[in-house]
């Protein structure tokens, strides 16, 4: 099928960030008390929002965070991405080649995202088309996202195709009635493992950015 679009998550598609959320939430959360690890982070919420990370940790651990933790997990955050942030290995040379247009659409919000796509040297190769959740009423696993990127941009959703390492996204490429590829080539992939994603609806697995550009161009 020939795609008119295609669409990057950032985070664990673009840069190789996830693993470094996890760290930072899982080191917060332990100063608060609760027993957990980067490994249990990613695996139980991965893909979500900051307010919806924020929910869930409080259900999940029956715990009321600080007001101040998003701001808190922020600073760290920005520490670690200005240590250790890297761009997905081949991602600068699949943006450049591509023959359709693209952009990215992410559950993170916009400071955090701008932040990794420059600190990566990626964000001029993306802009302006860079589409934060917090553009619509419901971020991913909830279609509209997508659809929104898509509609921007001018292009159908059937002919459109969408890059994601998460469950949260695959569902949300595919409620949008988009081709999911879902990539299992960053650092964080413990979970979730490619059975996890086609499970949650993925089309096609792909390890490496080469593989993404062939399943994109085929």
């Amino acid at each position: 099928m020939s795609f008119s679009l295609v669409i990057f998550d950032c985070d664990g598609v673009l840069v190789d960030s996830e693993i470094l959320s996890a760290e930072v939430e899982a080191e917060a959360l332990s100063a608060l008390g609760v027993t957990v690890t980067a490994h249990d982070v990613m695996q139980r919420f991965l893909g979500l929002t900051q307010e919806a990370l924020e929910e869930r940790f409080e259900q999940d651990f029956g715990l009321k965070l600080p007001p101040d933790h998003a701001e808190t997990t922020r600073r760290m955050l920005r520490a670690a991405y200005v240590a250790r942030l890297e761009p997905i290995p081949g991602v600068r040379e699949v943006l450049q080649s591509l023959p359709m247009p693209f952009c990215v659409a992410s559950n993170s919000p916009p400071a955090k995202l701008g932040l990794g796509l420059s600190i990566t040297n990626l964000f001029e190769l993306v802009y302006p088309n860079i589409f934060s959740a917090r553009l619509v009423t419901r971020g991913k696993p909830a279609p509209d996202l997508f659809l929104h990127a898509a509609k921007a941009l001018g292009v159908e959703p059937a002919h459109t195709v969408v890059v994601e390492d998460s469950v949260v996204g695959i569902k949300a490429a595919k409620a949008a009635g988009m081709t999911a590829i879902g990539f299992v080539g960053g650092l964080h992939h413990m979970p979730p493992s490619e059975e996890t994603l086609v499970a949650a609806g993925a089309d096609h697995i792909a390890e490496t950015m080469d593989e993404v550009k062939a399943r994109i161009l085929a």
